[in-house]
């Protein structure tokens, strides 16, 4: 190679004979063999491609398929190179030769030195360029992000009032319930009640103590007032707020019959309010139990979906993530949305940017319950796909994605919802996180039933964060 071969490419038009001999200097000459690989989709671009003889291929992996990308056929022709401009520019697709053939290679960093010498004015364009576009995209990012905590914040804040509301309801019972327990114990104690007639009032508390009725409404309040009658008709004080207790928890006048045969009549009434008082106790704790429990489900939920306490790129398992994911919506899934899990047994655990594939489980089921208006099905399943790869598909039975939308539903700042609707995280986005930041594929497809999002994801990270 030399300078007559440099001159014939026009590539290198308006270049001196000095400066191409530093061009020479700076590069070497690359014989390449057939089916040769040049370099790989999302490494680090640290080489400028000068084709000088041959073809090369230029194709993706999308999952188990090579799609094609295009073509280096004519010397002269260019690829890579992308580090001399940006620090994390890296390949955009695979080369690989179509046979024997030739190329210059020349370091990024020899690049950028000749550029600097050669075109500073130019450069400044490229760099104003390259920094431009990654402030334009990094400030999106944010802004993106920002909406999406603002918006699953106030979800969740939603999701905590609930069980929140309901522990300190309980908590407050249980302030007035302990009361009357102990009023009840020390009435009992006054009546002269022995350690025997105690121990049976006991065994009869037990055998009520948390037993479901299973009656219906109507059925229940008829045992109410069976049980209302006799207590009246046993002279016991406060039947209205005794006798809904007792037949909550499956109590009969069959079994107040034993209980008044077991005991002395002036231990009856006492009797029957520490039951009733107990009772209350135990299902008030139960209620603060299920609230508190609810309320760890959700932290753990939340802990899950922000990843807080895993790093960048590490083995996540993608059912806890499409599982908190689905806690942290439930705002939005309210009471005419059907969720259907369908998840594969043996998912394998996959490498991956776990808290940025939360971002994009969040929009995509933030969009399918907004497609269907607040009645449907939610089906988010998940399952291997050949050798390597697994799938995740969200689908929902809303009118489905018209023709003209689904062409630009992956191009930046397109969006069919109005101002303050939805998470501010668009499918440009990600697709992004999923294309480019794990080499892997989103696709829709869209009916008159509904629309189905499938994103299809390496086991094996093959990207460069």
């Amino acid at each position: 190679m030399d300078l007559t071969e440099l001159r014939t490419l026009s590539l290198f038009d308006g270049l001196t004979d000095p400066q191409l001999e530093q061009l020479l200097a700076a590069a070497d000459e690359y014989t390449v063999a057939p089916d040769e690989v040049l370099f790989h989709e999302g490494t680090p671009s640290d080489t400028w491609w000068v084709l000088l003889e041959g073809e090369v291929e230029l194709f993706r992996r999308v999952g188990s398929e090579e799609a094609p990308m295009g073509r280096l056929a004519r010397p002269g022709q260019w690829a890579g190179g992308f580090a001399a401009w940006d620090e994390h520019g890296s390949y955009l697709a695979t080369a690989r030769a179509a046979g024997a053939g030739r190329v210059l290679r020349l370091p990024s960093t020899e690049l950028r030195r000749l550029a600097e010498q050669w075109f500073p004015f130019g450069l400044h364009f490229i760099n104003g360029l390259v920094t431009t576009v990654r402030r334009i995209e990094s400030t999106a990012r944010q802004r993106e992000a920002l909406v999406a905590l603002g918006t699953l914040s106030a979800g969740l804040a939603h999701e905590l009032n609930n069980p929140a509301s309901a522990a300190t309801r309980a908590v407050d019972s249980l302030q007035g319930t302990s009361a009357l327990l102990l009023a009840a114990l020390s009435r009992l104690a006054g009546a002269g009640i022995s350690a025997e007639d105690f121990t049976v009032l006991d065994e009869l508390r037990r055998r009520v103590s948390g037993t479901e009725s299973g009656l219906s409404a109507l059925a229940l309040a008829d045992r109410e007032d069976e049980l209302s009658d006799w207590l009246v008709a046993h002279d016991v004080d406060r039947d209205w707020e005794i006798a809904p207790v007792l037949a909550a928890a499956g109590a009969d006048t069959t079994w107040c019959d034993e209980l008044a045969r077991a005991l002395p009549a002036a231990s009856l009434g006492p009797g029957l309010e520490w039951v009733s008082a107990s009772l209350s106790t135990a299902a008030l704790l139960g209620e603060v139990k299920e609230a508190t429990g609810r309320i760890s489900t959700l932290v753990a939920a939340v802990r899950a979906y922000s990843q807080m306490d895993r790093a960048s790129l590490r083995v996540t398992d993608l059912l806890e993530g499409l599982d908190s994911t689905l806690v942290m919506m439930g705002h939005k899934l309210g009471p005419g949305i059907h969720v259907e899990r369908d998840y594969a047994p043996g998912l394998p655990p996959i490498e991956a940017m776990a808290g940025e594939l939360n971002q994009v489980w969040t929009n995509l089921v933030d969009n399918a319950v907004d497609a269907m208006g607040g009645e449907g099905t939610l089906r988010v399943s998940a399952r291997s796909d050949a050798v390597g790869w697994v799938v995740v598909e969200v689908a929902d039975t809303g009118p489905g994605m018209p023709p003209e939308v689904q062409a630009h539903a992956f191009e930046p700042f397109f969006t069919t919802k109005e101002v303050g609707k939805g998470t501010g995280l668009g499918l440009d986005i990600s697709r992004r996180i999923v294309v480019e930041r794990h080499s892997g594929e989103i696709t829709i497809e869209a009916g008159p039933s509904g629309t189905l999002v499938r994103v299809r994801l390496p086991i094996h990270h093959r990207g460069r964060s």
